[in-house]
């Protein structure tokens, strides 16, 4: 995948400052992130029907009673995707260490060829507690929409293909809403300082 970021929404420009204030009334007023970019008010996702690396249903509330961080791509990827899980399993230790917890998740939007089987297998190179998904295209669609989540096929040669994708990581609380994303390029302590602002003051 050569060109990641081509897909990032409008709305994940990165603010000059590099700091966003939190003023959901009654929500962590007056909390500022360093990486994170948040929008106007927490986002419910809708529903979707998926299925996770062991095969099970994975719909609305897998995201509920936790914090997650939602990320999008295929196992087929060169470079981004690899790059991405193996920070999402580093925040992961990193937070664990500071006693607080949140649900990884890898979305796979290439559904042909990454079946659970092969999502199981492939999560092992990062480490545990990473969750794996896919599911029918129209359900995928659903899911990045309500993350404002983007992906495209792209056809190769001899049948082949890639997908460009948005590159951004989706926070989502303990009532299924969206409330923060963080764009590339990450940094790795700037991200794990705000998921821990968030977390200790939810």
């Amino acid at each position: 995948m050569k060109r990641p970021w081509l897909l990032l929404p409008v709305v994940l420009v990165v603010l000059g400052a590099g700091l966003v204030v939190m003023h959901w009334p009654g929500e962590t007023a007056g909390l500022e992130l360093q990486a994170g970019t948040l929008p106007e008010k927490p986002r419910p996702l809708g529903d979707f029907e998926l299925v996770d690396q062991h095969g099970k249903p994975m719909t609305r509330e897998r995201f509920t009673g936790q914090w997650s961080l939602a990320f999008i791509g295929f196992t087929h990827c060169p470079d981004i995707c690899p790059a991405t899980l193996a920070l999402l399993g580093q925040v992961n230790v990193d937070l664990r260490n500071r006693g607080q917890r949140l649900q990884p998740v890898f979305v796979s939007v290439d559904p042909e060829r990454d079946t659970p089987e092969r999502l199981r297998e492939y999560l092992t190179y990062f480490g545990d507690g990473i969750t794996g998904a896919t599911g029918e295209m129209h359900q995928l669609e659903r899911f990045c929409r309500d993350l404002d989540f983007a992906f495209v096929h792209v056809p190769g040669s001899g049948g082949s293909y890639t997908i460009d994708h948005s590159g951004a990581l989706a926070l989502i609380d303990q009532q299924a809403r969206l409330v923060a994303w963080f764009t590339p390029p990450f940094d790795t302590e700037a991200m794990t300082a705000d998921l821990l602002a968030v977390l200790e003051n939810r």
